[in-house]
């Protein structure tokens, strides 16, 4: 499976931690701490590719990459 990058961040509006895959539209998960929403969006990632597949569209190659990284080059 291709190693995407995941976002983990506290959102006062849920109480609680979001997880999201930015190459993967609309991949997010919810936790009540950030290693339960990264358990959680590690489910949805899979879930959402297996369903991309299923549907025979095409997968997108990791590509996001936050601005630290981004300015390093």
């Amino acid at each position: 499976m291709p190693d995407y990058h995941i976002n983990i961040f506290y959102s006062e509006e849920d109480g609680g931690y979001i997880a999201d895959v930015p190459d993967l539209e609309y991949c997010s998960a919810f936790g009540d701490t950030p290693e339960e929403a990264l358990a959680q969006v590690e489910v949805a990632k899979q879930l959402w590719l297996e369903a991309a597949q299923a549907e025979g569209r095409q997968i997108p190659r990791p590509r996001y990459r936050p601005a630290i990284y981004q300015l390093a080059h």
